[in-house]
């Protein structure tokens, strides 16, 4: 029985990288052995096990065979005479292909550490072209590895669009999309994520909503600049993948005003499943974003109809992401966004007293009505 550290954590060390998580691979083992050192079975589809102590995952060494399309189509062996090496060649990219032993002895059967220093996304294999989650998964460590000058190897991209033109990537269910958009948007360089797919052809199938900046900025389907300049700007500014996300917003209904609505986002993110937050930010931008950068020239009541509409006073920190991506957006079109009146506007009028209404016996609809008048007259003070 042989342990090794692989993937990520071995990519992320040799690259100077905190290591967040670490995955181990076991060689020479039963599922049943495993049990009996106290190890902890979690795995559906192949072996893989919780430490006693540590949590950390153990999976069997294992290989994979292509059944069918999409990504669950395997079927998988966890033989305990499998090589680590064996194990090694089914994974997606060479970077990602590297185990390190006890004595921190380095086995690279595939040259991933020669990748990582020439900053290269490379595939291990042919049989990368068996799982269309690599397509995403490849964008996404584009948009992670980005700001180090890592770009997809030309054959790896044309292994990509081979992937697409055969169908694979339209056997995707929505809940891979998913959970590979929402991390791709937390990188460090989300739009490289739409790049990639856009260079080999899956941006269409995959996100027709987006696809079009890309023909409209390089007049061709091959275009390499990013057009998606409210995301590019927002993610400075903004952490969360949901602010992320309305930036994103912003670039689809600059290009198709009007076009691009309501029920175009729910349409989006219902096929994609985009949580509920991501939803009501990008409806947020889309029906306010045009009032809320003229917001110090409207009529106080108009602000306060503009807090209520976008429920600044229930979901403060909500707004406060809303007011990010509109400051983004300000910055890329040169337009004046008062961001601070607005952020004052909302404390003056959460200042509002409704105790000192109630002591003048005012109660009911009418301490409704009194309150938000003299929340008015707060803003009409700013």
């Amino acid at each position: 029985m042989e342990i090794y550290l692989v993937g990520g954590a071995v990519r992320d060390k040799h690259l100077g990288l905190p290591v967040s998580e670490r995955d181990w691979v076991v060689v020479g083992s039963t599922p049943e052995e495993m049990r009996q050192l106290g190890y902890r079975p979690v795995g559906r589809d192949f072996p893989v096990f919780l430490h006693p102590e540590t949590q950390e995952e153990y999976a069997l060494a294992r290989t994979e065979r292509k059944t069918g399309h999409g990504y669950t189509g395997f079927e998988t062996c966890a033989t305990a005479d499998i090589t680590l090496e064996q194990d090694l060649l089914r994974r997606d990219l060479t970077i990602n292909a590297m185990a390190e032993t006890a004595d921190g002895e380095l086995i690279d059967p595939c040259n991933g550490a020669a990748d990582l220093n020439d900053g290269v996304l490379r595939h291990v294999s042919p049989a990368f072209a068996e799982d269309p989650v690599r397509i995403l998964r490849i964008a996404r460590f584009a948009a992670r590895f980005a700001h180090q000058g890592f770009k997809v190897a030309h054959g790896t991209n044309i292994l990509m669009r081979h992937m697409v033109q055969d169908g694979e990537v339209d056997h995707l269910v929505p809940e891979r999309v998913c959970a590979e958009l929402v991390k791709a948007l937390g990188e460090k360089t989300p739009s490289r994520f739409f790049s990639v797919l856009q260079g080999c052809s899956a941006l269409a199938r995959l996100f027709p909503e987006v696809e079009p900046l890309y023909v409209a900025e390089s007049g061709s389907t091959h275009g390499q600049a990013s057009p998606l300049l409210t995301l590019d700007t927002v993610v400075p500014d903004s952490q969360d993948p949901a602010a992320r996300f309305a930036g994103l917003v912003c670039d689809i209904d600059r290009l198709e005003q009007d076009a691009f609505n309501r029920d175009s986002l729910n349409t989006l993110c219902d096929r994609v499943r985009l949580p509920n937050p991501y939803r009501e930010l990008g409806q947020l931008i889309l029906a306010h974003r045009r009032q809320l950068l003229a917001a110090d020239r409207l009529e106080p009541e108009s602000v306060m109809g503009l807090l209520e509409n976008t429920d600044a006073l229930r979901r403060p920190e909500r707004f406060a992401r809303l007011l990010q991506v509109c400051a983004g957006d300000a910055r890329v079109h040169n337009e004046d966004f008062n961001r601070e009146y607005l952020v004052q506007a909302l404390a003056t009028v959460q200042a509002v007293d409704s105790g000192a209404l109630q002591q003048q016996g005012i109660s009911g609809k009418a301490l409704g009505e009194a309150l938000r008048t003299a929340r008015i007259t707060a803003i009409s003070g700013l």
